[in-house]
């Protein structure tokens, strides 16, 4: 197969995000958008990519050194239009022969069939594939003339556009691919000789068809191609986002009451048989397994989820969290870097931090895992089959053997053997009279303050 790579323009300021987080780097379902189409690259088999950067873009710059590494990186300076942007990718692609794709690095929903169609369609004897769409309403997009045969004739800007190109629909995403070779020399002769003074990529359809270049239009829909520039933008493909992770997991056979009320990101796994009431919000890295039930207002992030688990109401998973099959976690449950055995249930009101919870115990209401002592956390470790009573504290690093129980109201700092009983509170006492005695007290003073004045 034909050695593929990617060039993706990121260089634009984002200027109407108002934002000191450069526009590529805010996130839709939790991932950069830039990572977004990485990734994107990476599915369609992309061997090189490469990463067109401002030069006062450190923060982007940055990002793609870490994840791709030094020779991944272009810079444009000046910038002077997309067109120059992909000229400013050449040198990183010295020596490549293969195919080009050209993507953005703020349209995060660009799905992999539509470019792997582009590939497809260099490969069936096209020199260039442009990816398109139908707009509801064209506007300011850039219009895709076809000629009788259907083959892409040119690219008009709308600002450059008669008025019987304005009345096209069928509008340019910016998304194309060509040869390496046929890309670069094709660039050398776009001028910027436009409203705008600035290089067009687009142009390089004109130069194309006139050295007898056969350019090809794949279509997707309007959503998947959505550009990022503003924050109200960036909502709308959050939303456009969340609306199709939902339907999949709906077709997947994943049951939810009310989907418009539940949020996914980028890498959410969710099994079939898994139910989801409303208002949940899956941060990323949760993985929920077949048969569980994570009710309302629940909010999970960083954890796994096995067989037949219950979480919630308004229970909260961090990251680091893994529940065993059975186990419950119920009501204003927060639960942090803890195993959580089979079977093993916190029902109400408990924070469980850096812990290992064994099968079958139960912790009771208000339990508290006092991990951190100002500078370092520490483990707690619950037996199997351990009961712990309610409003108890669980001083780390302690442990509390299989079968243990805890006496409610306990502050236990020291480990508790097998089946052994400890109880950790102060001696009750009793006074006959006291409270007689302290409301005339307090009675009296609070009379004399009000004569005061």
């Amino acid at each position: 197969m034909t050695q593929r790579a990617a060039v993706i323009l990121a260089a634009g300021q984002g200027t109407r995000m108002r934002s000191d987080l450069p526009k590529v780097l805010h996130k839709v379902g939790g991932r950069a958008m830039l990572d977004w189409t990485i990734d994107l690259a990476r599915r369609v088999g992309c061997q090189r990519i490469i990463v067109v950067a401002s030069p006062a873009g450190e923060q982007v710059q940055r990002h793609v050194r870490a994840e791709l590494g030094d020779d991944a990186l272009a810079i444009q300076d000046p910038p002077q239009g997309t067109g120059h942007a992909v000229q400013s990718a050449e040198a990183a692609l010295a020596g490549f022969e293969g195919d080009v794709v050209v993507l953005y690095g703020d349209a995060p929903l660009v799905p992999a069939l539509a470019v792997e169609q582009l590939f497809e369609e260099l490969s069936n004897g096209a020199g260039i594939g442009v990816l398109g769409f139908e707009a509801a309403v064209p506007g300011a997009y850039g219009r895709l003339i076809l000629d009788p045969s259907g083959d892409l004739q040119a690219i008009v800007e709308a600002r450059e556009a008669s008025e019987e190109e304005l009345a096209v629909t069928l509008c340019n995403s910016g998304v194309m691919a060509a040869s390496a070779a046929r890309l670069f020399d094709l660039l050398k002769g776009v001028t910027n000789d436009n409203a705008k003074g600035e290089y067009y990529l687009t142009d390089i359809i004109g130069l194309g068809r006139r050295e007898g270049v056969q350019c090809r239009v794949v279509q997707c829909a309007e959503d998947d191609v959505m550009g990022v520039n503003s924050r109200a933008e960036l909502a709308e493909a959050e939303t456009a986002f969340q609306a199709r992770r939902r339907a999949e997991l709906l077709a997947s056979g994943v049951t939810m009451t009310a989907p418009e009320t539940v949020f996914f990101s980028h890498d959410t796994l969710i099994d079939a048989d898994v139910v989801i009431e409303p208002n949940v919000v899956f941060g990323p890295g949760v993985h929920v397994r077949k048969g569980a039930v994570i009710k309302a207002f629940s909010h999970l992030e960083g954890a796994r989820v096995d067989e037949d688990c219950m979480v919630g109401p308004y229970a909260r998973l961090r990251p680091g969290t893994v529940l065993e099959a059975g186990a419950k976690i119920g009501n204003f449950v927060e639960v942090k870097k803890t195993r959580v055995g089979r079977g093993a249930k916190a029902s109400h009101l408990s924070y469980l931090g850096d812990g290992e919870i064994g099968a079958g115990a139960n912790i009771g209401a208000g339990t508290i895992f006092c991990n951190y002592d100002g500078y370092l956390k520490y483990q707690t470790r619950v037996g199997a089959g351990a009961f712990i009573g309610s409003n108890s504290s669980l001083v780390a690093p302690v442990t509390i053997g299989d079968g243990a129980f805890v006496g409610s109201g306990s502050v236990i700092t020291k480990d508790v053997e097998p089946d052994g009983l400890a109880v950790a509170r102060g001696k009750q006492m009793q006074k006959s009279g006291w409270a007689t005695a302290f409301r005339k007290k307090m009675a009296a003073i609070k009379a004399g303050k009000k004569k005061g004045g």
